[in-house]
């Protein structure tokens, strides 16, 4: 591709995540179905983080944490997301600016006053590393269409939508219109399905944009079958593959598989010591996944470099890396497959 200034352009929730250890009694007390994502309003939000143990404030939200992960893998990231004028806001945009990712959506004015203040997840961790997680959307419950900055997916050679932006309507018209931005410009769309609850909530209409309008599809084994309604890996991954251009699953310690038509790739995870924190795993998957495509690599190097990300993430608190990928991907040999 040419005229490239960015390899990733993310269209996602802007969230800041509240993360702390738990145990299955607290789930219980407090109505968590465990290994979930749900939706929560304000003054919900407002008591479970009281409940909550001390924990870590970290600017997430699964499309920002993917860019964060291309940024530091060396790769040139943008981010189109809405968050308030606030304090929240404030750190949200620090840190995805530190993280050398291009941010310049226009922030919702008063969005606090009006009880749309910049959105939080509140991640609540097992000593097995599995999260459970609610969200109050806040300000990015207000991504519209006029948010596109067309201009900017023009340049990007992938724009990545987040699947949990399906959630509110508006945001499901400012998909519509990156996509059609990015195809008119000659660029891939990629969609990630980001939770079985979305896709149980917007099945006929995720197929429908997925065969509309996506080139490459990202999902774990459960979303997968939920799209399909199936146990069957295999007829699910053949039915998905016949949708799209591309498509990546992720099979948690199996690693993962790439489809491309009747090609099968499968991607071997990277051993890990210890699990600590699965937050973030599919995310920083995607960033090196998305990356690899974006920089033209073979599927089984771009693999490589989502499984890298995955498993540097899944060994530490917080949905971001804490090291520099461009270098541990050098230390494991895969600084080729950085372009």
């Amino acid at each position: 591709m040419t005229d490239i200034r960015y390899d990733v352009c993310a269209v996602g929730n802007a969230i800041v995540d509240v993360l702390s250890p738990c145990d299955d009694a607290f789930l219980k007390a407090q109505d968590l179905a465990p290994n979930s994502m749900q939706l929560v309003d304000a003054a919900r939000s407002a008591a479970l983080y009281d409940a909550m143990a001390p924990g870590v404030e970290a600017s997430g939200g699964s499309a920002g944490n993917t860019v964060a992960g291309v940024g530091s893998f060396g790769g040139r990231a943008a981010y189109i997301g809405k968050v308030a004028d606030d304090t929240l806001g404030q750190v949200f945009t620090h840190d995805i600016r530190a993280a050398g990712v291009h941010f310049d959506t226009p922030v919702l004015k008063d969005g606090a006053v009006e009880g749309f203040g910049t959105g939080r997840c509140l991640v609540n961790v097992l000593a097995d590393g599995q999260r459970t997680m609610a969200t109050f959307l806040g300000a990015a419950n207000q991504l519209f269409a006029d948010d596109i900055d067309e201009a900017l997916i023009a340049d990007s050679a992938i724009v990545y939508l987040e699947g949990y932006l399906f959630d509110p309507a508006p945001a499901r018209a400012a998909f519509e219109r990156a996509a059609a931005a990015a195809h008119r410009a000659g660029r891939k769309v990629a969609i990630t399905l980001s939770d079985t609850f979305v896709v149980a909530r917007w099945r006929a209409e995720l197929l429908a944009f997925i065969e509309q309008s996506a080139d490459i599809v990202l999902a774990n084994e459960a979303e997968l079958g939920a799209l399909f309604e199936t146990d069957d890996f295999d007829a699910a991954a053949d039915k998905l593959a016949a949708l799209v251009e591309i498509a990546a699953v992720t099979r948690g310690a199996e690693g993962s598989v790439i489809l491309r038509g009747d090609e099968r790739v499968v991607v071997p995870a990277y051993p890990v010591d210890k699990v600590v924190d699965t937050t973030g795993a599919g995310d920083q998957y995607a960033a090196g996944f998305l990356l690899g495509l974006a920089r033209g690599r073979p599927l089984a190097e771009a693999g490589a470099l989502g499984s890298l990300a995955a498993a540097e993430v899944i060994a530490h608190w917080g949905p971001r890396p804490m090291v520099k990928l461009s270098d541990l991907a050098a230390e494991k040999g895969l600084a080729e497959a950085l372009g």
